[in-house]
């Protein structure tokens, strides 16, 4: 059955694809986060590990609201590493870096998505797509001010 929610199927395509590279980079993060909550050492340990489960969780959240969006636009959301290795602009790291490392990688990580993220609220906007442009704002949020605490650990 056709989409008619009011934005041409070409506009819905690219917002769709826009999505998609956040959906890639939240999924990526996400992963990296997890595995950085399974092994943090050290003497910030404590609170790095039961910070980064909040992360996760909440980023485990986002990646479902993300990819349900795009399937309302009518489009398949990615689902699997290939594909999310091939959309995301994070990359994963090899090996297990130092706690401090841990952390500006992820603010990178943060820094990464709230781009991917602006750059598909451009698209969402130009489209009139207030729902994905909420769902954009919202995640710009979230990244921005993860990031901003996580910078703050590193000072």
């Amino acid at each position: 059955m056709n989409v008619n929610i009011g934005i041409e199927p070409k506009q819905r395509e690219q917002i769709a694809q826009s999505l998609s590279k956040v959906l890639a980079d939240s999924y990526t993060l996400y992963l990296k986060t997890h595995n950085f909550h399974w092994n943090v050492t050290g003497p910030m340990f404590q609170t790095l590990h039961l910070m980064f489960e909040q992360h996760y969780g909440e980023l485990a959240l986002a990646v479902d609201a993300i990819a349900e969006r795009i399937r309302a636009l009518g489009f398949p959301a990615p689902g699997t590493y290939r594909q999310f290795a091939a959309l995301s602009s994070i990359k994963e790291e090899d090996g297990i870096p130092k706690a401090t490392d841990m952390i500006r990688l992820l603010v990178e990580g943060h820094e990464a998505v709230a781009r991917t993220a602006r750059t598909a609220f451009t698209t969402a906007s130009e489209a009139n797509d207030q729902p994905s442009c909420d769902l954009l704002t919202q995640r710009l949020q979230i990244h921005e001010k993860t990031a901003w605490m996580l910078r703050s650990l590193l000072e």
